[in-house]
């Protein structure tokens, strides 16, 4: 995913401002990355564009996680090497090897400045320094438009991802993240804090809790006792998100959990949803239904029930929205298997479920299991799926009509007098739905991106509502 939001970070060049062209591709916590090392190239007084014409240098963020993907960094890489041929990569690409064992994009891209793997804001410094020298010292004040201590951003200003652990402790066996990002690394509470309180003071109305395992934030420190604001606050997901909604109180902020693992201690989490302290919207990665599969997969809490689990939290809290991503025809998956998955999204009623038929990932460790699927067979079962999960998904936004529901605003042209487009509590951004708001019955109503409106719910459109605006 190529960000296109990259404007409100450029700043001005001239002859004498070494300018940085940069490309972020992938997902929000290669996002997050990208983040922290414009913040640090701004505060070194470095010009950034997302464009490469007229830069001294290109920096590559890429990802590496599916074939696509790959695909796409090195396809990037080349382009800038084209355009630019002064290229820096880094992410989730640079860190994996090639078919002798050395680093890929040097392989197949020789003449790259450097290659570093995610998460090494200080190593892409060290190779910029290199190749371009820094203006000046770095001040942090010259940060332009950046969130005082939570630096620049890359999303629009009224909503932010907050990144609270790198890496992952578990060994799926269709994954290769660890072996990119490596194992869980747990941000220190009190920096996580103040980086969120940051942000809800520079305007953000909508905070989104990433990581690759939000559920483990802490196991790596033993759930330490960290301090903020003088008091002493544990280092795990409960007193995390418990803080998360008291800083978020205050300024009418939303804070939405993603990559939450089905473990039993997120059924504390659930009463500070119903509470309304935090968004009663859980993006749960189940990956599947059917024990054997799940055993297969190795995923964490596959022993759990989780339907009985999914059952249990929406009878503590209705409102619970629920999305999921799925695999279908994973390596040696039955046909009984995959009617097991279907069974399950129809009873748990998941709210927004994507889902990917298996795709042999170089280096995963399913590739070697037996009973590799044909892909007309994974495809026919991903599309299967597919139709199964949207009219679930219908059925259950066919309920909101005619209630009342808050709406965070994304665009809203002339003040919102034709309308504009915006979101609830149960839509992440670029991910689930959208509620497409009409122009107000009040002449006197006006809307803003970045606001909150309250809409009446009138009908369904696809995956997305429709709301009149009161």
């Amino acid at each position: 995913m190529r960000s296109d939001t990259f404007d409100a970070v450029a700043t001005s060049g001239s002859a004498s401002i070494p300018k940085i062209g940069f490309v972020s591709l992938g997902c929000p916590k290669a996002l997050t990355d990208s983040e922290l090392i414009l913040t640090q190239l701004s505060a070194e007084g470095y010009s950034t564009s997302k464009t490469f014409d007229g830069a001294d240098l290109v920096i590559v963020n890429t990802c590496g996680f599916i074939d696509d993907a790959v695909k796409e960094s090195l396809d990037t890489i080349a382009e800038a090497l084209a355009e630019n041929g002064k290229v820096i990569v880094t992410g989730c690409l640079g860190a994996k090897t090639g078919a002798d064992g050395g680093n890929m994009v040097q392989q197949i891209h020789p003449s790259v400045l450097a290659v570093t793997g995610p998460h090494a804001t200080q190593e892409v410094m060290d190779a910029v320094h290199t190749h371009l020298p820094k203006p000046h010292d770095p001040f942090v004040d010259l940060i332009p438009g950046a969130f005082g201590e939570a630096g620049l951003k890359l999303t629009p200003k009224h909503y932010a991802y907050l990144k609270i652990s790198e890496g992952c402790n578990h060994r799926c066996t269709f994954c290769i993240i660890p072996s990119m990002r490596g194992d869980l690394v747990s941000r220190p509470v009190g920096d996580v804090l103040k980086e969120a309180k940051a942000l809800f003071e520079g305007g953000v109305k909508e905070l989104l809790v990433i990581s690759q395992d939000t559920s483990a934030y802490g196991v790596d420190v033993k759930y330490r006792t960290g301090f903020w604001d003088g008091k002493p606050v544990k280092t795990r997901m409960l007193e995390l998100v418990q803080a998360l909604g008291e800083l978020a109180e205050p300024h009418g902020a939303w804070v939405r959990l993603h990559y939450v693992y089905p473990y039993p201690s997120v059924d504390e989490i659930i009463p500070l949803m119903a509470s309304g302290r935090v968004l009663p919207y859980l993006d749960v990665p189940l990956q599947h239904s059917h024990p054997d599969v799940l055993k297969r997969m190795k995923r964490p809490a596959s022993g759990e029930k989780n339907l009985e689990r999914i059952q249990r939290w929406r009878e503590m809290c209705p409102d619970l929205i629920i999305r999921s991503t799925f695999i279908a025809g994973f390596p040696g998956e039955t046909e009984e298997e995959f009617e097991h998955l279907l069974d399950f999204i129809r009873a748990a009623e998941i709210d927004r479920a994507g889902c990917f038929a298996y795709s042999p990932v170089e280096g995963a460790t399913a590739n070697d299991i037996p009973g590799m699927l044909p892909p007309e067979v994974r495809e026919a079962r991903r599309a299967r799926f597919m139709e199964v999960a949207e009219e679930v998904s219908a059925n259950r936004l066919r309920r909101r009509i005619g209630s009342t529901m808050q709406v965070l605003v994304d665009s809203a042209p002339a003040l919102g007098r034709k309308g504009g487009v915006g979101r609830s509590y149960a839509d992440a951004p670029e991910i689930d739905g959208v509620v497409h708001l009409l122009p107000p019955e009040k002449i006197s109503k006006t809307m803003k991106a970045g606001e909150f409106t309250r809409a009446r719910i009138v009908g369904t459109q696809g995956h997305d509502l429709v709301g009149v605006p009161i």
